[in-house]
């Protein structure tokens, strides 16, 4: 437990830096730059004591009430909006110093001093209390476990010395932001003597952040900031990946006592690729906060499908060895839905750009999904399930039990039995045959190749590789099985490369299609793709041997006749920005 509230401090002290928080810092700056001394002091007793009670509570709360869990959300966004308006008018600003004078008097004397202290301490609490649960988006693994045991499992103590320990962390440069800010009121004299006007200004400020968040602006925002820089933020939860702590979130999570006590803790980390039918533990409850797709008016949970036997589906739209799993359950989805089959897509992102409903959405639409499907974008419910994989299937049986799972491809026979099996036991007439085709023998195919230096490799260059820097690159060699390499003047970023003038990417491949994820940044961007040579035949994504991104996703790009050893070549123009490549 030491491990894990040591590095939940520090974690949230490094959260202040995320792309998610970044659109709700002006709000900090403006809650407490102005007002009383205490001010700044009041929107962190606020911030902690909303971020730390919703955080263990938000869950039992919306279902005493019966509120949807956004709802929380947008009564905390109006009363930011609303502390803007007292900002900016005058006569609202006396009448609420008056009112949280009387509060914080009440049970004691009343003073001449009194009526200054709304503008202090107490001033200071509504903000705090907004920001509270407008910040919980952006916690990271250690507080997404707590989150997920909040919503899925009791309340310990041990969530609630975590939980504090994060929120203390978070407020430590909070309140530094907010320090600095009036130090620099302070200090410059012309600001000092526009104190109003500042104030006013300030006002107008959370006014406009409140309405970017009631219309979810401020995801747009993040967007944008991971477009301009992808790899901005990557690494501040890195901390949270250690060895040690990953550990202590294993014990967090139950581990095997959970599994012996009947609550599904997540495959054991040895656990192998399928798990036999048997009784694993209680599922996790559907807890990421969305969106749905597919859903229709009322989402699915575990209570609504009670009864049906449930396949959830841990997916991400440019994995190919995802896009391949595809086929197999619409099939069984087609043959066993009005028998009580049911399927539950998870969709946890791999790259940014994935994270963009509309792009979920389109390629929902081009890969034929029609079961509902959860938008995973924070990791809940990767996390409340132990996931570690691309694709990833858990079995329920109607019961609410996890009874197996089966990580990648493969295997759809025995999946597809066992699918029947748990159906029989629901009482479910099913017949003999066999929806599933075997899969391909995929022994000598290349594997799956990142080109980004976060998880690239085989780059075979004669240039040493400067990260997020446009550099001129030359071939070491012809690329050897599995190798590729650089041509002219390219960026390597953390999860792509980009060619900052017309240039060439190679890569020798044993397989007979070829995917690349692309994505285009503007307009006009091409890439012309060879094989061996020659331009590769037209496929679904490809014209006269040229690739024209418009979307960022998955492209095919070589279609052979036959499987075998090739060299591709890409020549790629304009703005362009290149993830991996899947092969098939």
């Amino acid at each position: 437990m030491a491990v894990l509230l040591a590095f939940a401090f520090l974690s949230g002290i490094i959260t202040i830096l995320s792309p998610c928080i970044l659109p709700v810092l002006p709000i900090v700056l403006a809650g407490g730059s102005t007002g009383g001394k205490a001010r700044p002091f009041g929107v962190i007793a606020g911030f902690v004591l909303s971020f730390g009670f919703f955080t263990l509570a938000l869950s039992a709360i919306v279902q005493a009430l019966g509120v949807p869990a956004d709802a929380m959300r947008y009564v905390a966004v109006a009363l930011i909006g609303l502390f803007g308006v007292v900002m900016l008018v005058p006569r609202l600003r006396g009448l609420f110093d008056q009112a949280v004078s009387r509060i914080a008097s009440r049970g004691g004397a009343s003073g001449g001093a009194r009526p200054r202290r709304g503008a202090g301490f107490w001033g200071g609490v509504p903000v705090g209390l907004s920001l509270g649960l407008v910040w919980t988006p952006c916690v990271g693994p250690i507080m997404a476990s707590v989150i997920s045991l909040a919503l899925t499992q009791k309340v310990d103590g041990g969530s609630i010395f975590v939980t504090l320990a994060y929120t203390l962390g978070t407020a430590i440069p909070m309140l530094a932001v907010m320090l600095g800010g009036r130090a620099l009121l302070a200090k410059v004299p012309a600001l000092s003597r526009n104190a109003g006007a500042i104030q006013r200004a300030f006002g107008v400020v959370m006014v406009l952040m409140s309405v970017a968040l009631a219309f979810q602006w401020d995801r747009q925002i993040q967007t944008a900031i991971l477009r301009a820089f992808p790899n901005y933020g990557a690494g501040l939860t890195a901390i949270e990946s250690l060895a040690p702590v990953k550990t202590a979130l294993q014990a967090r999570s139950g581990g095997a006592t959970a599994a012996a006590s009947g609550v599904f803790a997540g495959a054991p980390a040895d656990s192998p690729e399928s798990a036999s039918i048997g009784d694993y533990g209680a599922a996790p409850r559907f807890v990421s906060a969305g969106p749905w797709l597919n859903a229709g008016g009322t989402p699915p949970s575990l209570e609504s499908l009670r009864g049906k036997v449930i396949l959830v589906d841990f997916w991400t739209y440019s994995c190919i060895n995802c896009v391949r799993t595809l086929p197999y359950l619409s099939a069984w989805y087609s043959a066993y839905r009005d028998k009580g089959f049911e399927i539950v897509g998870v969709h946890s992102p791999e790259f940014a750009f994935e994270k963009v409903t509309a792009n979920v959405s389109r390629a929902m639409r081009d890969l034929g999904v029609t079961w509902p499907v959860l938008q995973d974008n924070d990791y809940a419910q990767w996390t409340a399930y132990g996931n570690k994989y691309w694709p990833a299937h858990y079995l329920i049986d109607a019961k609410g039990r996890v009874r197996s799972w089966h990580f990648g491809e493969g295997s759809y026979a025995e999946t597809e039995a066992q699918i029947k099996q748990l159906l029989a036991e629901a009482g479910a007439a099913v017949g003999k045959d066999i929806v599933s085709a075997p899969p391909p023998d995929l022994a000598d195919r290349t594997e799956e190749t990142y080109l980004g230096y976060e998880r690239g490799k085989g780059f075979a260059s004669a240039v040493t590789p400067v990260p997020d820097k446009a550099v001129d690159y030359r071939p070491a060699r012809v690329p050897l099985p599995g190798e590729w390499n650089l041509k002219g003047r390219w960026t390597i970023s953390g999860q792509f490369v980009s060619p900052d003038s017309p240039g060439t990417l190679a890569l020798t491949f044993n397989a007979k299609d070829v995917y690349l994820v692309a994505e285009p940044v503007g307009e006009g961007g091409s890439i012309a793709v060879l094989v061996d040579g020659v331009p590769a035949e037209d496929t679904a994504d490809l014209r006269g041997g040229t690739l024209r991104p418009d979307a960022s996703r998955l492209y095919h790009v070589v279609g052979l006749r036959a499987g075998g050893a090739h060299l591709l070549t890409l020549e790629a123009k304009g703005k362009v920005r290149l993830f991996s490549f899947t092969f098939g």
